[in-house]
């Protein structure tokens, strides 16, 4: 009944699909991810930005600022690793299959163009909407 759907529907089926897999990875990230301290870590960032712009004359000074900000970053970038470890067998998985099942209909070449332009709408609303860092 599914593979029917697909079929009569190709370009709806491709954006449902995208929705449901990019809400997962973000729900994995939300709740497998220290969401408090990484936007502690987002708004220390900010902080540093601003004072890079503010020490536009002293390049010693914003160095420093940088330094601490790649550390910062480097934090941050921990944590985002658990969710990703998380959700990538099973997208490995998942793009093996869509591809198969996307390879007897009319957008076989434009697939993967739809889901991603699908996943990035849809990552940056779940995103506001869930509060997600």
């Amino acid at each position: 009944m599914i593979k029917e759907l697909i079929f009569l529907y190709p370009k709806t089926s491709i954006v449902i699909i995208s929705f449901l897999i990019t809400l997962a990875m973000t729900l994995v990230t939300k709740y497998f991810s220290n969401q408090v301290r990484m936007k502690e870590l987002k708004a220390e960032q900010k902080k540093h930005q601003a004072s890079i712009k503010e020490h536009k004359g002293n390049p010693d000074k914003q160095k420093e600022i940088q330094k601490e900000m790649m550390k910062l970053s480097m934090e941050l970038m921990k944590y985002s690793f658990k969710p990703m470890l998380i959700t990538f067998l099973p997208i490995i998985i998942i793009f093996w299959w869509i591809r198969g099942i996307y390879s007897g209909t009319t957008i076989v070449t434009t697939w993967l163009w739809w889901y991603i332009g699908t996943s990035i709408a849809s990552s940056m609303v779940l995103r506001k909407v869930l509060k997600v860092v």
